[in-house]
């Protein structure tokens, strides 16, 4: 997304002599000072970008400063289409498709086969397999909102299975560990929230307005991580045989494997221990097993018992 807003303001600056940050931010909806610090980095890259101070003052450029192709090497422009592609991949939608057309037309026809085979060696892909309409369908309510700057309302079950009805004002869309979350203020908590989209339901786009507020994004809750300093970190060693070893080495990497005899695999993770934790583990199926410590043996051994039980075949569902 920083990319995309960068470009667009350069093409901004040059359709216009000056403006205001302010406008700027409003038309971005970041604050003022994500906006100096964009300026900033557009500087950095080589265009000469120039602050008027006082009466009719703004940000412009340098008369006579034209954007050309010569201002992008090749593996710019090869990067820029790599992460649009990525970009539409999770997100969609015709304007980032416009943008991606854009740079691709400025290669010449010549150039159009080998910049196909540079583009398409690395591929980031963030959507899902199979049916992802309901999915999308909440993307384009919450897009639509923020870009609105208008409340959405929703129906929320968090993780303890607790249903409340939310009203909402959405300021961030986050894609995390192939996960989509909106942040944002919610209303009846009065306090910024950040909720999953898979737990939303029936989200509706108000036509009450709201006013963004100016968030620091150096700090934000999906950079904590699940492993904070305020919870306590479990180291956990999980064995694997020959049948589930693919699963440590994609979970974990070749590296963290200790063999401890043919066909035996050992990995210590440390974890905070949560119902996070046990989902997880029970996911990697009947070839692993916790070795320490032992009272994650027992829960693991009585919540696999448990799940069992529901499979008796005299046992009503």
């Amino acid at each position: 997304m920083k990319i995309d807003r960068l470009l667009s303001i350069v093409i901004l600056l040059l359709q216009k002599n000056r403006i205001q940050a302010k406008e700027l931010a409003d038309l971005y909806e970041v604050s003022i000072r994500t906006i100096y610090r964009d300026i900033e980095a557009i500087s950095m890259a080589g265009i000469p970008v120039v602050t008027f101070q006082g009466a009719g003052g703004g940000i412009g450029l340098m008369e006579g400063y034209r954007l050309d192709r010569s201002m992008l090497t090749d593996h710019d422009i090869k990067d820029i289409v790599m992460g649009l592609q990525s970009l539409s991949s999770s997100l969609g939608g015709p304007n980032v498709s416009r943008l991606l057309h854009k740079f691709e037309s400025i290669v010449p026809a010549s150039e159009k086969e080998q910049f196909r085979v540079r583009t398409t060696q690395f591929i980031v892909d963030h959507s899902g397999w199979g049916n992802q309409a309901a999915q999308e369908g909440k993307l384009i309510k919450v897009k639509e909102a923020i870009s609105q700057t208008h409340t959405i309302t929703f129906t929320y079950r968090n993780a303890e299975g607790a249903i409340t009805e939310r009203n909402v004002e959405p300021h961030t869309l986050v894609l995390k560990g192939q996960q989509w979350f909106v942040y944002a203020y919610c209303r009846g908590r009065e306090q910024f929230r950040l909720f999953k989209l898979s737990r939303m339901s029936n989200p509706v786009v108000t036509e009450t307005p709201f006013t963004r507020k100016d968030l620091s994004y150096e700090v934000l809750p999906w950079n904590e991580g699940r492993m904070t300093a305020s919870r306590a970190i479990q180291p956990f060693t999980l064995q694997f045989n020959r049948n589930s070893r693919h699963l440590a080495e994609d979970w974990f990497g070749v590296e963290a494997l200790h063999e401890q005899e043919e066909g035996i695999y050992t990995v210590s993770v440390p974890f905070p221990e949560d119902a996070w934790a046990y989902g997880f583990i029970l996911s990697l199926g009947p070839d692993v097993v916790v070795k320490e410590p032992a009272h994650l043996r027992d829960k693991i051994r009585e919540m696999a018992l448990r799940i069992a039980s529901n499979y008796e075949d005299d046992r009503e569902i």
